[in-house]
């Protein structure tokens, strides 16, 4: 009985290091034929890291004016940061 408890755990003890080296190999293939990152990162939309905040009317948040949602109300200029705030600012007006 002792020894079929030690060969169990022996052999849970051995797969667990041979899906450790798997996982290392297949992570070293992975990053070897995967494009490099600086790549990856240019696919992002560009955010202007600066610029005026305007404060949200309806959550308080502050978001740019380059990329918050913009409405007219009257003469005056209105900046979001959602359409969800967006819209109960025109439920309420």
């Amino acid at each position: 009985m002792f020894r079929v408890v030690t060969y169990l755990l022996i052999t849970v003890f051995l797969i667990s290091i041979v899906r450790a080296v798997i996982g290392i190999i297949l992570k070293g293939f992975f990053e070897l034929f995967s494009p490099p990152r600086q790549q990856q990162a240019s696919n992002r939309p560009k955010i202007p890291l600066s610029g005026e905040l305007k404060k949200d009317p309806v959550c308080g948040t502050y978001t740019s004016t380059a990329t918050s949602l913009k409405e007219m109300y009257g003469k005056e200029t209105v900046y979001f940061c959602s359409a969800q705030c967006r819209d109960k600012y025109a439920a309420s007006h």
